[in-house]
């Protein structure tokens, strides 16, 4: 039995993303420990984690938009190789730094050159069928989980035996192996017949006037901001429970990789879960219910108990972005697909610049416990918003964001 080109250039990508996200997995989650290395004192190691997490993102904010728009008009194809082995470049400079400020430049780089993920994702959304189109960008953000797993337990154990330099080279040789996987063997799907005519800034303009599609991106810049307010500061957590540096980095590459495992079973399930019992509804369910598991975490000192809530945090983490994903591309037409998944991207990144921001400034002036607590809050809020929203359009059959 043949299998359908769409599903093996979809699968293709799937091997792709994730690669691309073992490789920023075995190098990112580590740069907080990476500091101590670079003479960072332990009573400012949370501030710099902060900045230094956020400075990708501060750069990759405004460039998204702009690889989105480009991949529109020369093929998404192009801006993944592009990314990718950009990519592989900057992973492996991250091995010859020497202080924290020209970890931060490298960092900024890593905004400037990135998208292989979204562009991957809108190569699928091109190919895919209408019908599937939610089940296989599940499947695409499971693939990003799966690299979620492997990244952390082969960076982890490379830098317990090797050193962390090490992890990063080899971060920076798997997203070559990635690219090269889509050079030789993804084709990619022809573009839409009429394209629009209009200008970059005027097709920006009318997106950005689409109410439901900004409701979507200020959803997802704030659920990054809840996330990355955590994510800089948890390998430091943890090795305050664990007591000492060494042992933190195999312990955090555990519950990372616990992480994406959670991701892999969640997130296909979620996607089909959002085509039978609606998008919307199910969004609520994965908003509501990680803001408590981040909630939660106030309370925990133990670590095996933190594990166990970080993996059933990840199992509804997972479901957000691809249904938001799945929301945006609903309500924009096909030669739009490119630009409205860099707006998400962009929304992402602005989220990702802010929120690691917002966690290492409060995590110089008071306990990471407090920051749980917060960022559980904005997803719960976030959830409720997203439930009025919801009941209030449910009667508007035209709005194509507002089904359910």
């Amino acid at each position: 039995m043949l299998v359908p080109s769409w599903k093996r250039t979809m699968w293709i990508l799937w091997a792709g993303v994730l690669l691309c996200s073992a490789s920023y997995t075995m190098s990112v989650p580590f740069l907080p420990l990476f500091l101590f290395d670079l003479g960072v004192q332990a009573e400012a190691v949370n501030l710099w984690a902060g900045i230094v997490h956020a400075s990708a993102f501060m750069v990759g904010a405004f460039m998204a938009p702009l690889w989105g728009a480009v991949a529109d008009k020369y093929g998404r194809k192009k801006m993944v190789i592009r990314a990718g082995l950009s990519l592989a470049i900057i992973y492996a400079l991250i091995a010859f730094v020497r202080n924290p400020w020209e970890l931060i430049v490298v960092r900024m780089l890593h905004g400037l050159v990135g998208g292989f993920v979204p562009a991957s994702m809108a190569i699928v959304a091109s190919v895919a069928p209408e019908n599937k189109m939610g089940a296989s960008l599940g499947i695409m953000q499971a693939g990003t989980m799966t690299g979620g797993i492997l990244g952390p337990l082969f960076g982890s154990l490379l830098a317990t035996w090797f050193g962390q330099r090490m992890s990063f080279l080899v971060a920076g040789g798997v997203i070559f192996v990635a690219s090269l996987a889509v050079i030789f063997w993804v084709k990619e799907g022809k573009p839409a017949a009429a394209r629009s005519k209009m200008k970059m800034r005027e097709q920006f303009r009318t997106a950005l006037h689409h109410r439901p599609l900004l409701s979507m991106l200020l959803l997802l810049l704030t659920f990054q901001l809840a996330f990355n307010m955590i994510q800089p500061l948890l390998t430091l957590h943890i090795a305050n429970m664990k007591g000492n540096v060494q042992d933190a980095v195999l312990s955090s590459g555990l519950v990372f990789a616990l992480i994406g495992a959670a991701g892999i079973i969640a997130s296909p399930l979620w996607g089909r879960t959002g085509e039978r019992r609606g998008y919307r509804p199910t969004l609520v369910i994965c908003l509501v219910c990680a803001g408590i598991m981040l909630g939660i975490q106030f309370f925990i000192d133990q670590l095996w108990l933190f594990v166990a809530v970080q993996f059933v945090f990840g199992l509804f983490m997972a479901g957000v972005v691809p249904i938001v994903n799945t929301l945006v591309l609903r309500s924009m037409g096909k030669d739009f697909q490119g630009r409205s998944l860099g707006l998400t991207a962009s929304a992402n990144q602005l989220g990702g610049l802010v929120g690691p921001l917002a966690g290492g400034l409060l995590g110089y002036f008071m306990d990471i416990h407090w920051i749980f607590l917060t960022a559980g809050l904005i997803l719960i809020v976030q959830g409720y918003a997203v439930y009025s929203s919801w009941k209030k359009r449910a009667a508007d059959e035209d709005e194509p964001l507002s089904a359910s």
